[in-house]
């Protein structure tokens, strides 16, 4: 048998199986009392017609700094003005940007290239 005869049959069979599952869901939908719901929407009552503006809370001086010294933390006392150098191992060529010697096994960077 030829694979195209063989599409044209799976086609076929696949229509009939679909158009067969359709026709039973419409004859269910047909045959199904319908029951119809009104939404109820209730238009909310409002005490005064004026919109209400949004009250942001006041804080003193002193309640403000306060607060900011709690999310500080212990970052407070800290200094980050200490000027701290970066120190390169000594086997490192920082200007012509060599590496120091690894052991690396040529299986492992094999391991590491695509195949």
């Amino acid at each position: 048998m030829k694979t195209s005869a063989l599409k044209t049959i799976i086609k076929e069979a696949v229509r009939e199986a679909i158009q067969e599952e359709l026709k039973e869901i419409l004859l269910e939908a047909v045959k199904t009392p319908k029951v119809i719901t009104q939404p109820t929407y209730q238009t909310p009552v409002m005490e005064s017609q004026a919109p209400l503006a949004p009250q942001t809370p006041t804080m003193t001086a002193e309640a403000k700094r306060t607060a900011y010294s709690n999310i500080l933390g212990d970052t407070a006392n800290v200094s980050f003005n200490n000027a701290q150098s970066f120190q390169p191992q000594a086997n490192m060529d920082i200007a012509n940007g060599t590496l120091p010697a690894g052991e690396v096994d040529m299986s492992q960077i094999a391991g590491l290239m695509g195949k």
